[in-house]
């Protein structure tokens, strides 16, 4: 769970990163700075949230616990990124991205209910 903890941390970095070049960046469209300011928003809750699935990995709850943060890691590539790549570049094809990672963002967390239900902690 050691490098799930390692991830989540770089992710917040990278997630108040980009919020920062968004708020910054006035050759972006304010459509653009809104859908990568959208997309730091989930990947840092996200984040924090791997943090937290890391942490509860133990014992029983592994498993369930590595799905989790997995899911959230599988999450904020599509979704964030998604956004990150629609917002960079107007190519609509990044769109197809978003809504799955969405679905992983929302299987992340019933995996982290699950991991709650096995936690022996």
């Amino acid at each position: 769970m050691k490098k799930f903890l390692f991830i989540a941390a770089v992710s917040g970095a990278l997630a108040v990163i980009a919020g920062a070049a968004a708020s910054h960046a006035q050759s972006l469209g304010a459509g653009a700075r809104a859908g990568i300011g959208l997309g730091a928003s989930y990947q840092l809750s996200h984040a924090i949230a791997m943090a937290l699935a890391a942490f509860a990995g133990k014992g029983r709850a592994r498993i369930c616990a590595t799905i989790s943060a997995s899911l959230f890691l599988a999450g904020i590539v599509l979704f964030s990124g998604g956004l990150y790549l629609l917002a960079l570049t107007a190519t609509q094809t990044f769109a197809f991205m978003i809504p799955f990672g969405g679905g992983a963002f929302i299987a992340g967390w019933i995996a982290l209910a699950v991991t709650a239900l096995k936690w022996e902690g």
